[in-house]
C-alpha cells in the first residue's frame, strides 16, 4: 500500500483552504475532488499549489458524464489525474428492476469506452443501495461489474459494511477490478450518532484486520480515507492516518 489519498467530501464543512491545510500536515500527498472542488475551481487549484497535494481522482456525477464529457476530460488533464470515478444515483435515479441495471450498464459502458479512448481510467463508487438484492434475486453491483467489464471499481468498504455484506468476500471476488479503495469505518451500534455513525478508519466495527490481507493481493496502490460526517476533521484525517500506517 503505498498512496494515501483524502476524499474531500469528508471535508466539505470546512473552508476548502484550510481543509487542504489540515490534511496535508496530516501526512497525505492527494486528494480526491468532488463537485464541489469543481465549482471553486481558482481557489482549489491555488490550495493544491500552496500545499504541495496532487488530485488522485475526481468524482463526476452521472449527469455531468452525460453532458460535459469532453469538459470532464479537459478537467481531469489540467489537475493532473487519469482516474474518473461516477460516485452516486439519486434515489430517483435507482432502477428498481434488472433491466434497468442493465440499461444504465449500457450507459456506463459508454462512458468507459469514451474515457478509456484517451488513456483515462473509470470506476464506479459504490454505496449500500446497490447491494439491495431485486426481486429477481439479482443483486445491482453485480449486474454493474459483470456487464461493463471494462469498468473499475472504486470499492467503499464502509459501504458494503453498511449493506450487511463482507467487504473481504468481495474484494476477494473483484480484486482484479479494484482501481481504488475507500476507507471508511462504521462505528458499533448507538455510538457516534452525531456523526450520522461513521467512525474514525481503525476505530469501528469493520474487520481491518481480514481486509488488509485483501488489501495485499490487491494491484492498485490507491487508497482514500473518506467520513461521510466527521465533527472534527484534524481529528479524522489524523487518526485514519495512524490506522494506515499502522498496516504497513
Amino acid at each position: 500500500m503505498k498512496k494515501l489519498s483524502f476524499q474531500l467530501y469528508s471535508a466539505r464543512k470546512t473552508k476548502l483552504s484550510e481543509a487542504l491545510s489540515i490534511i496535508a500536515d496530516a501526512g497525505y500527498s492527494a486528494v480526491e475532488a468532488y463537485a464541489d472542488n469543481i465549482d471553486q475551481l481558482t481557489e482549489f487549484k491555488a490550495g493544491l499549489s500552496a500545499t504541495g497535494l496532487s488530485v488522485s481522482s475526481i468524482h463526476i456525477g452521472r449527469e455531468e458524464l452525460a453532458r460535459n464529457m469532453p469538459d470532464t476530460l479537459a478537467l481531469a488533464s489540467e489537475l493532473g489525474s487519469h482516474h474518473i470515478v461516477c460516485p452516486y444515483l439519486k434515489p430517483e435515479e435507482r432502477p428498481d428492476n434488472k433491466q434497468g441495471w442493465l440499461e444504465l450498464a449500457t450507459e456506463l459502458a459508454d462512458n468507459c469506452a469514451q474515457i478509456n479512448s484517451v488513456g483515462f481510467d473509470f470506476a464506479w463508487h459504490n454505496h449500500d443501495f446497490e447491494f439491495d438484492f431485486l426481486s429477481d434475486g439479482s443483486l445491482p453491483m453485480r449486474l454493474l461489474l459483470d456487464n461493463v467489464p471494462e469498468m473499475q471499481w472504486e470499492i467503499d468498504v464502509g459501504w458494503i459494511q453498511r449493506a450487511s455484506q463482507d467487504p473481504a468476500s468481495w474484494l476477494r471476488t473483484y480484486a482484479d477490478r479494484v482501481s481504488a479503495v475507500h476507507l471508511k469505518d462504521v462505528a458499533a451500534d448507538g455510538e457516534c450518532s452525531d456523526e450520522d455513525g461513521w467512525a474514525d478508519v481503525g476505530f469501528g466495527v469493520v474487520n481491518w484486520d481480514e481486509l488488509v490481507t485483501e488489501f495485499r493481493r490487491l494491484e492498485t496502490d490507491l487508497f482514500i480515507v473518506e467520513h461521510d460526517c466527521p465533527s472534527d476533521l484534524k481529528r479524522f484525517a489524523t487518526r485514519s492516518i495512524q490506522t494506515f500506517r499502522s498496516w504497513k
